[in-house]
């Protein structure tokens, strides 16, 4: 997939159609946009784009106040690729972007420099300084420089309004089950396996580790979880998300034990599948305490993970079946 960056002109011989969000999940509202975007394409002839911000406006204007992030940057662009997307446009939002007006935005980004010929966004899809701009202005100025500008109805599971806010708080809760519901899919998180303090390893229970750059939207805790690296198969472990207490306290990180054997994987992309939440981060009194609970979660998610979670991303519900004892590695 190829990645734009910045406010640059972007090459169109003929021009493009455009979505606009944040897109920090990919629900099953994102989803069903791109899916427009992609009829709009085949329809028009245009090569479909999507325009994302980072960080996020809120993330920018609120600084700490913003909401938690459901993925990261990487786990966006996997999720928009893996949805057929040839190109995303990832635009800074910063002091520049922040101060113009919606018409502006318009006018200079999405004619001049983007060549629009439709937009398709949200319903309560808001920009430019001061939120001024929403759909009715993009139907306004779209008949003034020759484009469309299309809302997205609302998608609904089981009565509820898909969202980022929904996913959210579905995570904090952690609901998992609900959350895979609004998604499509399990939740997962996807990044860059950095080296640590080798705590785990001195514990006994090695951990790849991902530093989480934005304030999470799942609750810090331990999880039963599967991994993947570098898009191999899928490996039973146990994941903290957190920023160890124990330790005084650091940024936040995502530290996975496989089950099995990983080898090295220090700079390899790494994505953790959350299956069940197994117990809220603590502060331990001695590291020889947390090496006991280590061990005390690693076989709680053994034992949770004999149970194999199949989800049906058409009916929105989540399946068990048994699996063999003892616990798989590879799944």
């Amino acid at each position: 997939m190829r990645v734009l960056r910045g406010f640059a002109p972007v090459p169109q011989a003929k021009g493009c159609v455009l979505s606009i969000g944040n897109f920090d999940g990919f629900h099953l509202g994102h989803q069903a946009l791109v899916r427009r975007l992609q009829e709009h394409a085949v329809q028009t002839g245009l090569p479909p784009l999507v325009q994302i911000f980072e960080p996020t406006a809120r993330e920018y204007l609120t600084k700490g106040e913003a909401p938690g992030r459901i993925s990261s940057l990487r786990g966006k662009l996997h999720e928009l690729e893996a949805a057929g997307l040839a190109q995303v446009h990832v635009l800074r939002f910063g002091s520049h972007l922040a101060h113009w007006p919606a018409e502006r935005y318009i006018e200079d980004l999405l004619v001049q420099r983007l060549g629009v010929k439709a937009v398709l966004v949200g319903d309560d899809f808001r920009f430019g300084a001061g939120r001024g701009g929403d759909i009715g202005l993009l139907q306004k100025l779209g008949k003034q420089h020759g484009f469309i500008a299309e809302p997205m109805g609302t998608v609904t599971v089981d009565g509820l309004r898909v969202s980022s806010s929904a996913v959210r708080e579905a995570l904090a809760q952690p609901d998992l089950q609900k959350a895979a519901q609004l998604l499509g899919r399990p939740y997962r998180y996807r990044g860059r396996v950095r080296r640590g303090l080798q705590l785990g390893r001195k514990l006994g229970m090695p951990t790849a580790n991902i530093v989480l750059r934005r304030k999470p939207a799942l609750r810090l805790g331990v999880y039963a979880v599967r991994a993947r690296i570098e898009e191999g198969t899928a490996q039973a472990g146990v994941a903290s998300l957190g920023v160890r207490p124990t330790l005084g306290g650091t940024p936040c990180l995502l530290e996975t034990h496989l089950f099995g054997s990983e080898g090295e994987l220090y700079g390899k992309v790494m994505e953790v599948e959350f299956v069940r939440f197994l117990r809220p981060e603590a502060k331990f009194d001695s590291l020889e305490l947390l090496s006991a609970q280590m061990k005390k979660d690693a076989d709680e998610a053994r034992e949770c993970l004999r149970t194999r979670v199949w989800y049906d991303t058409v009916k929105y519900r989540i399946r068990s079946f048994p699996c063999p004892s003892p616990p798989p590695v590879l799944i």
